[in-house]
């Protein structure tokens, strides 16, 4: 197994690939069905994690995007059938944000890269997709079906993913223990704060966010309301308020 990698079992046919190494923390996550697999999200690309993934299956691989930033779709490079919302598809092939920035991104924080990672080597993933991602779109992997949950706010097409009979929710960005971000120009803090309360009337197990600890109960989604509402009754949910603290999340407006 990989050095850059941590792979953790959620259950049997559910596992959490993560780069803990990095300040991001970023997680994917791998869903195995009976005819093919979903990998929800390929983190930074600084490590092939194709090669995670084929030492925990054969299966086909299907590539769900919770959305189109660059720490999301590093690893996109490494496989053939990539899934996107139809609002961020066109993110693919022209990333709106330069490599310079992102690279500055990686590279905030000390960090001990696999011995193959060269930052002058490094590209943001510009490539095709194979499926649009439509909201309450049914994907069914053999024994597994997973519902798209359109979640804009974070990103104008993301998506949380719901597994129907586990009530596992994969919520990307939109739901952690860390900084929620809504201040940059393709955010929206509205629609963040509107997508918190869609989530909220679903049943939920686990949450299993895209950051950080994955080990969190489902009252933070209600905590996460809570603010987003508060800071809307106060006149403060806006772009350019700065960053509110709470007990285990902070709000980026």
């Amino acid at each position: 197994m990989s050095d850059w990698f941590s792979v953790e079992k959620i259950d049997d046919t559910t596992f959490v690939i993560s780069e803990y190494q990095h300040w991001e923390e970023p997680h994917s996550y791998l869903l195995l069905g009976n005819h093919r697999a979903l990998l929800i999200d390929t983190g930074l690309g600084v490590s092939n994690i194709k090669k995670v993934v084929d030492e925990l299956t054969r299966l086909p691989i299907l590539v769900l995007t919770t959305h189109v930033h660059w720490d999301h779709i590093g690893g996109h490079k490494y496989f053939n059938e990539i899934a996107v919302h139809d609002l961020e598809k066109d993110w693919l092939l022209h990333f709106p944000l330069p490599l310079s920035v992102v690279k500055k991104s990686l590279l905030k924080e000390p960090c001990h890269f696999p011995e193959e990672f060269n930052i002058d080597q490094y590209e943001i993933y510009k490539g095709s997709f194979t499926m649009i991602l439509n909201d309450q779109d049914m994907i069914d992997i053999g024994n597994r079906v997973i519902k798209v949950i359109h979640t804009p706010g974070h990103s104008p097409g993301h998506c949380c993913f719901y597994d129907i009979d586990r009530k596992y929710l994969f919520t990307g960005d939109l739901v952690y223990k860390g900084k929620l971000d809504a201040y940059y120009p393709t955010t929206d803090p509205i629609d963040f704060k509107n997508s918190i309360n869609k989530i909220r009337k679903i049943e939920v197990k686990k949450i299993l966010p895209s950051h950080h600890t994955y080990h969190i109960s489902h009252s933070l989604i209600d905590d996460i309301w809570e603010a987003f509402k508060e800071l809307e009754e106060k006149g403060n949910l806006k772009q350019g308020q700065g960053i509110y603290v709470y007990d285990h999340f902070s709000i980026h407006l």
